[in-house]
């Protein structure tokens, strides 16, 4: 918790100490001002959790007290009393943010799949996860122990796309077992050359955790997934035939 407080004191200070005292366009005609811009936009960013909290009048009085030696209107025993209240209280809505996420994207996410899983061509196992497949291929399964190489899209039920090889240019190559259950699955249904579609619920996926800015709590995933080779771990590829 000092951390955090100690961080949120020097972000909000170092973010508005220049806007507070000097009102005026900034003009980007320096090294130090352009190094204090771009300071000032990663700490700008930094705050979006807190700015809700921050009186910018009161931001002021503070800023200008510290900066020219006034006497401070709180003593150290009020400050550390009024940080640890305030970030308890963000704490707090980050939480009943997380739970409002986590419970839209699994009611999304549950008539998502009740209505993909009536779509032709659409297989559903025992663990939840659906698939189609768009092309088989030839060749052994993956086991969980094999490593592949695969081409891939991952998109939101929205069609927001998170991840995706195609992007990078560049296959990927990884062990069957280091991913999400879900994909771990549908990997092993597949065949060297084939090209699957995935439908994985929040709980064979990434659950209430969520995965970065663009995977959100409870998350259903869609993957395009086109496997392009396998082989035993320290083994060599083993393509379609």
């Amino acid at each position: 918790m000092q951390k955090k407080i100690v961080a949120l004191t020097t972000l909000t200070t170092a973010l508005f100490l220049t806007a507070c005292n000097d009102k005026k366009p900034a003009t980007l005609d320096t090294d130090n001002a352009k190094f204090s811009y771009a300071v000032g936009t990663q700490l700008g960013e930094k705050m979006t959790t807190t700015k809700t909290h921050i009186d910018l009048n009161a931001l002021n009085a503070g800023i200008d007290d510290a900066f020219n030696g006034k006497p401070q209107k709180l003593d150290e025993a009020a400050k550390q009393a009024i940080f640890t209240k305030v970030m308890q209280q963000i704490s707090q809505e980050q939480v009943a943010d997380q739970q409002k996420k986590s419970e839209k994207n699994k009611t999304d996410g549950t008539a998502f799949l009740a209505d993909n899983a009536k779509k032709p061509g659409v297989k559903v196992t025992a663990s939840g996860l659906q698939y189609l497949v768009e092309k088989e291929g030839t060749g052994a399964h993956p086991t969980a122990n094999d490593e592949v190489t695969i081409n891939y899209r991952g998109s939101l039920i929205d069609g927001t796309e998170f991840d995706s090889s195609y992007a990078r240019h560049e296959p990927a190559t990884f062990p069957v077992g280091s991913v999400i259950p879900g994909f771990s699955e549908g990997l092993k249904l597949m065949t060297p050359g084939a090209k699957y579609k995935f439908f994985i619920p929040s709980s064979i996926a990434y659950g209430e955790a969520g995965a970065g800015p663009k995977v959100g709590p409870d998350s259903t995933l869609i993957f395009e997934v086109e496997l392009i080779s396998a082989k035993p771990a320290g083994a060599q590829a083993l393509p379609p035939h």
